[in-house]
Parts: structure tokens; sequence; C-alpha cells
């Protein structure tokens, strides 16, 4: 997807000074999850061009014991009599495929091309206390994470990275915490409710469903694929992207999805996210709000920090320049409530590598701070009056939205969610 790169950035003036930059993006291409393959899928899915290592290794740099570098190889076994749902052949569903791994090096290098070649602003090694990288638990991050850090800082990457990562139950960049209040928002509106706004798409849809559900095998009643169109699109659209056939079916091979049938699925698909995130009024934000909240209250947080810290640096009292860049690796659902929470002018479904980056700077002239939103590598507009077009909009106007929705370091979010 479109993302920060150098030909195409939108350079501030030099009345500004650049201080701090954090970005979220979806991870990058992958196989589908294997709940959302078919019960047998008419070809296979190879990933013999790449390895994913999983390993522990001791940080003591004086220890006598090395560990070896380890990655996971899928292989079907002949005394094995069960067949695993969906593809086979040696991939994991989900993984980041060999693709999406070098997409990721790419996004790497355009973020630093833009912040280290043409602004001076990342460090040329990597340094962990200048830049922060962070991951969710689920191990497709991990594996964009190691590409994206190769692509920025290179060869100096190959020493030990770290990743910031919270325990799964309350993770907030996935989001994994629980918040039963925005649960109880969204179950009158969204999947599996009776909402008209969705359940007439559904009902538009039968027609469609009958003809995937022929071809894949899926039965009408299996209500994960028929609830929306997520677990279609994501079959679908993995095989789009890494320029695979459509499927036929596993008995009749004449009997196929077409291009037309794909292109309607996402379109729907696109509607659906439009509808969940933003189309559906303020229900919404107040569900975006109670399930994304944690993650914006630390946002708003790591900006106040950021421009303390220029502040010190201003007056002379400053003896740490402090993590100046940090970079989040998340999901569709983390990118949506986002962009559901700054309630951005026109919503899609967030493709993989969608970002949204956040620049603060201050004026030379007013030592004011500012901020500017970037999404898709350009201004992001939001239908907010109070924000408008996020380009360098005095940034305390942006954190007391953050802080009015849920407090400061989140302190609304607790009784919000009955935590």
């Amino acid at each position: 997807m479109p993302h920060v790169q150098r030909a195409e950035y939108p350079q501030v003036n030099s009345s500004y000074v650049l201080d701090y930059v954090e970005v979220i993006h979806r991870h990058h291409k992958r196989t589908p999850y294997a709940v959302n393959t078919f019960p047998v899928e008419s070809y296979p899915w190879y990933c013999d061009n790449e390895a994913l290592f999983y390993y522990g290794a001791p940080l003591t740099t004086n220890s006598a014991n090395h560990s070896a570098n380890t990655y996971w190889s899928v292989y079907a076994s002949s005394s094995n009599p069960l067949a695993p749902r969906g593809f086979n052949g040696t991939c994991q569903f989900p993984q980041i495929t060999r693709g999406g791994l070098d997409d990721s090096w790419q996004h790497g290098s355009d973020l630093y091309g833009v912040y280290h070649d043409l602004l001076s602003f990342l460090p040329e090694k990597y340094d962990p206390k200048l830049v922060s990288f962070r991951v969710t638990n689920n191990v497709i991050t991990s594996q964009v994470a190691s590409m994206i850090v190769s692509g920025m800082f290179g060869g100096e990457a190959q020493q030990n990275v770290l990743l910031l990562i919270q325990p799964a139950s309350i993770d907030s960049l996935e989001p994994a915490y629980t918040c039963l209040a925005a649960n109880n928002i969204f179950s009158s509106y969204g999947v599996g409710s009776s909402d008209s706004g969705w359940a007439l798409h559904l009902k538009a849809a039968s027609d469609l469903y009958a003809n995937l559900d022929a071809i894949s095998g899926i039965p009408p009643t299996d209500t994960g694929f028929h609830m929306s169109l997520d677990h279609y699109f994501d079959n679908l659209s993995a095989r789009l992207c890494h320029a695979k056939p459509l499927p036929c079916n596993a008995s009749n091979p004449s009997l196929c999805v077409t291009q037309a049938m794909a292109d309607e699925v996402v379109r729907l698909g696109q509607y659906e996210y439009s509808y969940l995130y933003r189309d559906a009024g303020p229900r919404t934000l107040d569900y975006s709000v109670g399930s994304y909240g944690i993650w914006v209250a630390e946002l708003a947080q790591n900006l106040r920090d950021a421009m303390h810290a220029a502040d010190s640096t201003s007056t002379g009292n400053k003896t740490s320049s402090g993590i100046r860049y940090r970079h989040n690796i998340a999901h569709d659902g983390s990118i949506s409530r986002l962009l559901s929470i700054l309630q951005i002018e026109t919503m899609v479904w967030p493709g993989m590598g969608s970002e949204v980056v956040f620049e603060l700077y201050t004026g030379k002239v007013d030592r004011r701070s500012y901020i500017r939103v970037l999404w898709g590598g350009q201004v992001l507009k939001s239908s907010n009056p109070t924000l408008g077009v996020l380009d360098m909009l005095p940034v305390e106007i942006l954190v007391a939205y953050f802080d009015g929705l849920v407090g400061q370091r989140a302190k609304k979010i607790p009784s919000l969610c009955s935590l």
C-alpha cells in the first residue's frame, strides 16, 4: 500500500524542526489464516523460498553455550493418515510470505530513505536509545519486523534487535484487552447483529454467497463465513496478492471462482469496513475508543514526552535524547480502529502495509509544537471539524482530543470497559 517514500514525501518548510516520529502499519502480505481456507483446497501452497526462525538464545556475552539458528519446515508424514484443512504444502497459515518479506524490507528502506537520507532524522546505525520497534503477540508481526529493521539499517541490524511486546491479555497494539462496553456496542450494529445496515448487505450478497459456497464446499450453516465477507475476502485476496489462480471446486475443476466474483467480494469487504468503522454513525467511534483507547493514550503520552524532551533540549537541561522514532507493526483491526478514532474522511479496508505516521515538529520562530499525520504517505483528512486536515495542527489540539476520549494514560478505559 502507499506509504512514506522519498519520491512522494510532502516536505515541511524549513521553519520547522522534526522532533519525533511514530509509525503504525499493518503487516505485509501473508498466507490466509487457516480458519479462512476451504475444507479442501484445489492446489497446494509452498513456502520453500523462505525460512521462519524460532529459537531462544542467552543474552549474556560470556556464555559458553550458543544457540543454533533453527527454523520451522512444514512437512507431511506418510504415517499420519489425517489431512490438514485447506492447503497442502509447506506454509504456515498464516505466515508472511517471501513476497511479504521483500515488501517489508522495501518498506523499511523507504522509511529510512526519508527519515535518514532526506531529513537526517534517523541515526545512520541502529541505536536502541533512539529507535524503538514494537510488535503484537501474533508472530507474523515479528516476521515483518525482522525485515523492516534490515531494510532500515542494513548490516547494522544483524546485531540483536529488541522488539517490545505487551502481555497477550492486555496488548493494546493488536488490541487484545477485553472491553465489554465496546463489545456490546459492536454487537448492536456489527458482525452477527440484526442491524439493518449490516443485515441488508448480507441479504444483497445471498446469490454471491450461494455461488461461493458451491465452489468452496463451505456449508451455508458455517457462521464464520456467513456473518461477514471477511473469511472469503481473506482467502481470495491472499491468492490475488500472490498471483495465484482463483479457486475451483475440488471435485469439479470446471466450477471456479471468477474474477467478477472476487471483485464483488472485495467491494463488499470495503463496504463492511467503512460501515463498521465510520458509516454506522457515532457507535463506530464509541466502539473504537473502547477497544483501541489504550494505544491512543500511549501515543498521546509519547507525544507529551517528546515535547518535553524538545523543550529540555532548547533550554540546555536535557541529559538524554530519548526515543525519537517508534515503529509499531500491527493488524488491519488496529489501523481501522485508529482511523475510526481520527474520523478519517474516507474509510477503506487497510491493505497489507497500510501506514499511519505521526510527525511532531517545533516551530523555529514561535517554539510551539505541531503535529502532522500521514496516511498512505500523504496528509490525513479528518471529517472532525476540530481536527480537519492534520497538517501542522497545534499538537495540543490532537492530544486534548485523545485525552477527552480516553483520558491521560487511558484513565477512562478501566471504568468504560468495566475492568
